[in-house]
């Protein structure tokens, strides 16, 4: 059997149930805050079924640890997207889930079988080499990475051994120039 009706409570009401650790409590708190603790956590955990899970997890952290709530430190929202935050950040960061990732998913399997029969990607031909040529060193090295070695940026980060902030502005100055040429 389904509820139809959402059950809404008032910030106060909400934290004296959850301190009461009645049943209302958490399916209000899921009520009313599951769609915007997900939406933090799919914008750090971008596979679906595992930024559901740790939505999953956020609840349960959030209904165990309630004593450490203290509404003078901050809103509950705020405590709460915080726990959301680092449990999504946690997962990302976790040996597992790195390993899930080392994986190939099937749209890689066309790179990797380039690579074994020495198929090259052959940017010459579109005249984009000579233009990368014309970029700064940092730029070039970021640019050659990211779009012509597949990396994310987090791994041209870890790469070149500089912030991820540095990669993505450097990348976006590199790209602005680039356009000048096709303007």
């Amino acid at each position: 059997m389904t509820r139809k009706t959402k059950i809404s409570l008032s910030e106060d009401q909400l934290v004296l149930s959850l301190r009461n650790r009645e049943k209302i409590a958490i399916e209000a708190l899921y009520d009313m805050y599951s769609a915007s603790l997900y939406g933090v956590i799919s914008r750090i955990v971008i596979d679906e079924a595992v930024a559901e899970d740790v939505l999953q997890e956020t609840f349960v952290k959030i209904w165990h640890s309630f004593n450490g709530y203290s509404a003078e430190k901050g809103r509950l929202f705020t405590w709460m997207v915080n726990i959301a935050r680092n449990l999504a950040i946690d997962k990302i960061r976790s040996k597992d889930f790195r390993n899930q990732n080392k994986n190939q998913e099937l749209e890689n399997n066309v790179t990797f079988i380039d690579e074994q029969k020495n198929t090259v990607y052959n940017p010459e031909l579109l005249g984009i080499k000579e233009l990368v040529q014309t970029l700064k060193p940092e730029q070039k090295s970021i640019l050659d990475l990211v779009y012509f070695k597949g990396y994310t940026h987090v791994e041209a980060a870890e790469e070149l051994n500089i912030p991820l902030g540095t990669i993505k502005t450097r990348l976006r100055l590199a790209i602005q120039q680039l356009r000048k040429h096709f303007n």
